[in-house]
C-alpha cells in the first residue's frame, strides 16, 4: 500500500460506531493463518443481503471516518486478491490527504466522492510487466513456499511465455490492468460484508492522476478507482431498486 495522507491510516480511531447493516466480526482476517483450520462461512441470505445493501455510493457523510480496524480488514482483503499467475501487477494508493483529494477533485469531474468519502484508493497498474518483473515474483514465491527457486521454473516458464513474450507492451499493460479491475471487485465485496459503502469510479482523468500522484516515476498508471465510507441518509439512491437484467437473460448454460 502507498498511502497518502498526513496522518497513519492506524492512527484513526475515533470514528463512530457505523449504522450499516454488517455481519458479525471476531476479528481480521490473517493472511499467514494455516488454511487446515475449520472455516467459518456465512449463510447465503447473508451474502446476498448484504449485496442488495450495497450500491454505488453518491453521497458520503463527510464527517464519518473508517476506523483503523476495519481499515486493515479491507486492506487485508485486498492483499488476498487472486491474480493471474499471482504476479500481483498492482499497487494500491490510499489517498486520505485532503490536500492532495482538492487536487484530484477537478480531475475527477468535480465528483463529490473524491473529497467526502472516507477513503479514496487508486488501482494502479503496473507498467511494462518484464522478465525481472517475473523473477522477483518466483523469488518471492519460492521463499513464502520454502522450496528452491528452481522449483517453480516451469511457473516462471508459463508467466514469462504466456505474458511477457507472448504480448507486446501495450498489450501488457492492458493486461495489467485487467488485473487490477479483480482487486477492485474484491474490496466493494469485501467492504458490502463489513457494512462499509463504495462507489467504484472509472470518470477521472488518468494522464492528471498519474502526474499528482506521481505514479510514472514508480512505474505505474491508475487504472480506476474506489471511494469508501458511509452514506448519507439523503443520498436518494441508497434505496433505489437495483436495475438488473432477468436472470434467463443474463445466464447461458451449455
Amino acid at each position: 500500500m502507498i498511502t497518502f495522507s498526513h496522518d497513519r491510516i492506524a492512527e484513526q480511531t475515533n470514528a463512530p460506531a457505523r449504522t450499516g447493516r454488517a455481519l458479525p466480526r471476531e476479528r481480521p482476517l490473517n493472511i499467514h493463518r494455516q488454511t487446515k483450520q475449520a472455516m467459518n462461512t456465512i449463510q447465503s441470505n447473508q451474502l446476498l443481503e448484504q449485496l442488495n445493501w450495497r450500491y454505488a455510493t453518491k453521497q458520503f457523510d463527510p464527517n464519518r471516518k473508517i476506523n483503523a480496524r476495519d481499515w486493515a480488514t479491507l486492506e487485508e482483503a485486498l492483499l488476498l486478491t487472486p491474480s493471474s499467475g499471482g504476479l500481483q501487477p498492482w499497487r494500491f494508493i490510499v489517498v486520505t490527504d485532503p490536500a492532495v483529494r482538492a487536487k484530484l477533485l477537478p480531475v475527477s469531474y468535480g465528483q463529490p466522492q473524491i473529497t467526502d468519502a472516507s477513503h479514496l484508493v487508486v488501482f494502479a497498474a503496473k507498467d511494462n510487466i518484464n522478465e525481472a518483473d517475473v523473477d522477483a515474483h518466483v523469488r518471492h514465491a519460492a521463499k513464502v513456499q520454502g522450496v528452491p527457486v528452481e522449483n517453480l521454473s516451469r511457473l516462471r516458464d508459463m508467466l514469462v511465455g504466456g505474458i511477457v513474450k507472448s504480448m507486446d507492451e501495450p498489450a501488457r499493460n492492458a493486461w495489467a490492468r485487467n488485473q487490477a479491475y479483480i482487486a477492485l471487485g474484491n474490496l466493494l465485496t469485501s467492504a458490502a460484508l463489513i457494512g462499509i459503502d463504495a462507489c467504484p469510479m472509472e470518470g477521472f482523468d488518468r494522464a492528471q492522476y498519474d502526474e499528482i500522484l506521481g505514479l510514472k516515476a514508480r512505474g505505474l498508471s491508475s487504472a480506476v478507482i474506489a471511494t469508501l465510507g458511509y452514506r448519507l441518509p439523503a443520498d436518494k439512491y441508497a434505496t433505489a431498486p437495483k436495475v438488473r437484467f432477468p436472470r434467463e437473460q443474463v445466464f447461458v448454460n451449455v
